[in-house]
């Protein structure tokens, strides 16, 4: 199952980032889910299948817009 993750996204992991922080944000969306730490704004890369592991909750969700990987082209080119 593919699950929806937005940029902006913020999310809660299940364990505890070394600075006491549970709440990360997505940064950068691809085959590797790119997060940052609210708390010390450490930036980590993982790896999508890990990121579902270690998924808990949603604490807040970011634009909509975001979430569509298809480019907009102008119209008429």
């Amino acid at each position: 199952m593919v699950l929806d993750i937005r940029l902006g996204d913020v999310v809660r992991l299940r364990k505890v980032h070394p600075c006491g922080s549970f709440q990360w944000q997505v940064v950068r969306l691809g085959a590797d889910i790119g997060i940052r730490c609210l708390q010390c704004k450490r930036r980590v890369l993982l790896e999508r299948s890990v990121f579902q592991k270690r998924l808990k909750a949603f604490v807040a969700r970011g634009d909509e817009a975001a979430a569509d990987p298809t480019p907009s082209v102008p119209e008429g080119r």
